[in-house]
């Protein structure tokens, strides 16, 4: 995504950068990561995550603690082919990102930042770096997210080599099926039973696409997008597909699962490993980025539920 460079402005959009200098220009990163050896992408104590990593990085070459907010958190063993993040710095700390080399602060930043990040051997890696829009929230200003999971059904298609994001299933799998049951899952619901719910967190999605192919190895692929997921959510639904596909359940049990809004024993969560947060998009016009912003920080309510999808569509896309 190009995104002009604009001023952060507005200080409560921002923390404080030191004593003397307010913390107004927003930066937006774009990474991706192996996410194996990590647990997860949100900071805990005594474990190694992605935000930790990443913000020991960023303290170590700003020279004072940098607090990120990420587009979507994941889970432990999940990975992110491009996951975006923003912070804050104060203009003497943008302006010294290229050390007095002539070179654009953002590209310095992340010539820097795969330096200190070497040491991770390659797990994370930081694609760009730039100056944020005014109003610009990595979380709140995003229009959907896009993910992936593979699936290897049987053991004629396990192979050592992608593993490490691959899930194995020792059953063969009908497509079709699988198909079916992630149809009617799509469109604005109340996914409390595919959800981990988040307090004072809202479990109401609107998902725009949910299907499921195989490529030319023969591995499963489904394909998700939504506006937002809630925590466990895409393995909740990807289990529960599976569910059916392998014959443990019958055909539309995913939609009565669906509509019991309810999380219980039934809820199976499918292997962390075989998914990547592939994408995450933003307005393309500058001006929508700060309102996108406070539109999704708005509740959803419960009168906002509907499945005519034909209409999230064209609203969504």
């Amino acid at each position: 995504m190009n995104i002009p460079e604009l001023n952060i402005a507005n200080p409560a959009l921002a923390p404080m950068g030191s004593a003397v200098e307010p913390a107004l220009v927003r930066m937006c990163l774009r990474l991706g990561y192996d996410g194996s050896s990590y647990n997860g992408w949100a900071l805990q104590p005594g474990l190694p995550t992605v935000q930790g990593i990443l913000e020991d990085a960023l303290n170590m070459l700003i020279r004072r603690p940098i607090r990120t907010t990420v587009a979507g958190r994941t889970d432990a063993g999940v990975h992110a082919r491009h996951q975006m993040v923003h912070f804050d710095l104060t203009e003497t700390e943008y302006a010294g990102l290229a050390r007095g080399a002539a070179l654009e602060p953002g590209y310095a930043l992340v010539r820097r930042l795969r330096g200190v990040l070497g040491r991770e051997g390659g797990s994370i890696l930081v694609h760009e770096a730039y100056r944020a829009p005014e109003g610009f929230d990595a979380r709140f200003s995003a229009l959907w997210r896009r993910y992936s999971y593979r699936i290897a059904d049987g053991p004629a298609r396990f192979d050592p080599l992608t593993r490490a994001f691959t899930m194995w299933h020792k059953k063969d799998v009908d497509l079709d099926l699988l198909n079916d049951e992630a149809e009617s899952l799509l469109g604005r619901h109340d996914f409390l039973s595919f959800c981990k719910p988040r307090e004072r967190a809202t479990t109401i999605r609107t998902l725009t696409e949910f299907n499921f192919d195989r490529d030319e190895s023969g591995i499963i692929v489904a394909h998700l997008k939504a506006d937002a997921f809630c925590h466990n959510m895409v393995r909740a639904m990807i289990g529960a597909c599976l569910m059916v596909g392998d014959g443990r359940e019958r055909p539309g049990w995913v939609a009565l699962r669906l509509e019991a809004a309810v999380r219980d024993s039934k809820n199976m969560l499918a292997d962390p490993r075989a998914l990547v947060l592939e994408e995450v998009a933003y307005p393309d016009d500058v001006e929508e980025i700060a309102m996108r912003a406070e539109l999704t920080r708005t509740r959803r309510k419960p009168h906002e539920i509907t499945t005519d999808l034909p209409e999230l569509r064209a609203t969504n896309e």
